[in-house]
């Protein structure tokens, strides 16, 4: 966790969840979420939400860019971020990603 309350939980069991799993927890959480596919080499610019996000990786890997520190996400990890927390997002050239992306207001 850094000081602008973004934390991540990685996975540390052999296989990630199963999306049913991942969307069960997500909302007892208090989330409402949605599966996301992007292609390799797909790039957010940096951008907010004005509601708290948790993305969970289903599979691939994705890179987040918060202040000056990245985040590596592989296959069943999560990214918390509050409302209102500049972010990029790429997905490597060499695969693409699917992730839920939780909301909650």
């Amino acid at each position: 966790m850094t000081e602008t309350g973004v934390r991540t939980l990685a996975w540390t069991l052999p296989e990630p969840p199963t999306e049913e799993e991942a969307e069960a927890r997500l909302r007892q959480e208090g989330y409402e979420s949605f599966r996301w596919h992007d292609v390799p080499g797909s790039n957010y610019p940096r951008h907010r939400h004005d509601y708290d996000e948790c993305l969970w990786i289903l599979k691939g890997e994705m890179t987040f860019r918060i202040e000056d520190r990245d985040y590596v996400l592989k296959a069943g990890d999560r990214l918390y971020l509050p409302a209102g927390t500049p972010h990029t997002a790429t997905v490597p050239a060499a695969g693409g990603v699917t992730y839920l992306v939780g909301q909650r207001r």
